[in-house]
């Protein structure tokens, strides 16, 4: 019988790369990642017992340029897939278990972001499946997210937005999936990586092993320097440099605004807000434009994502690749 396969959720620049890196470190593991299946692929095709929704299903799947590391072969996977139920998750699996056979590994995971918001579809297509949701601290976070991308005055309101639809959303899945949701800090998987990690293996079912530490498993995080945007770090180092990191790259204003409105879910998480100090022209300044202007943000953020889930998102058409068209389909 094929093993329950793991996923690994959360949004970006909240450590899901060095759990990525961790998992895929293990003998028995075969981790992938951005394969995006959930969010791009599953039921946007129709029922694929009919075979024109198959090919268009499994052309577009193998055309989509960041599943080409998984290798498919789609002869095989057609052949084998037409053998058992028609189903989404059949077919994923296939495209998983394929790459794992490869590798001599014995079961398959995935990191794709934002997949707690398919836990639903994923549970429906795996019961067994093992979810784990990875959180950080909402101001670090967007420390890291304006180290990539540069400051912006009404960004932090959709990283508020961002952090705060994610973890509420984990929470409920959670509840609804406690024998098979996990969420687990980035700072405790940073700080304290082995017990952090045994934690994880006890909920997926494996036995831990100090070779997931090595990362060798995940070359191309280990080797450019690890789990932080700051500055240069040591290939194969676990940095805690990046916890805490808010406190000298935010400003007060931004601080203020994610712990006003994220500051009950951040205590729920052990993630104490601090006293922010302003001047009294710079905090009215704050209340009278920045405030207003952000809040506008996060909730026309949070209504466009969560209209754009409900009608689904389609594949960026730059990102599906031309390929030879296969003999069997189209």
């Amino acid at each position: 019988m094929e093993r329950a396969p793991i996923f690994v959720a959360g949004p970006d620049r909240s450590g899901t790369s060095l759990m990525f890196a961790f998992l895929a470190s293990h003998p028995n593991i075969s981790m992938v990642r951005r394969t995006n299946m959930w969010r791009y692929f599953h039921g946007r095709y129709g029922d694929l017992s009919r075979p024109e929704n198959l090919e268009r299903c499994l052309s577009d799947m193998a055309r989509y340029n960041r599943m080409r590391h998984l290798r498919p072969d789609r002869e095989r996977i057609r052949a084998e897939f037409l053998q058992g139920p028609p189903t989404y998750g059949r077919l994923f699996a296939l495209f998983h278990a394929h790459h794992a056979e490869r590798r001599g590994k014995a079961r398959w995971g995935d990191k794709s972001l934002h997949t707690e918001h398919y836990a639903d579809r994923v549970f429906r297509e795996f019961p067994d499946a093992r979810i784990v949701h990875m959180v950080r601290d909402p101001r670090d976070r967007y420390a890291s997210v304006r180290r990539r991308f540069g400051r912006d005055v009404a960004r932090v309101g959709a990283a508020t937005a961002r952090w705060l639809f994610s973890i509420r959303v984990a929470r409920r899945n959670q509840r609804r999936y406690p024998a098979n949701y996990l969420i687990v800090r980035f700072e405790d998987l940073a700080s304290a990586p082995e017990e952090t990690m045994r934690r994880v293996c006890a909920f997926i079912g494996e036995e831990y092993t100090p070779a997931m530490l090595t990362m060798e498993g995940a070359p191309e995080h280990r080797d450019k320097g690890g789990n932080s945007s700051f500055g240069k770090i040591e290939p194969g180092v676990i940095a805690t440099s990046p916890i805490g990191r808010f406190r000298t790259v935010l400003t007060g204003a931004e601080i203020e605004f994610i712990q006003l409105w994220a500051g009950r879910d951040m205590l729920a998480l052990g993630y104490r807000p601090e006293p922010v100090q302003m001047a009294p022209a710079r905090r009215l300044a704050f209340f009278l434009a920045e405030l207003p202007l952000n809040v506008g943000r996060m909730l026309g953020w949070l209504s466009l994502s969560a209209a754009a889930m409900r009608r689904g998102i389609r594949v960026p058409a730059g990102r599906l690749l031309d390929l030879p068209a296969s003999p069997g389909g189209a």
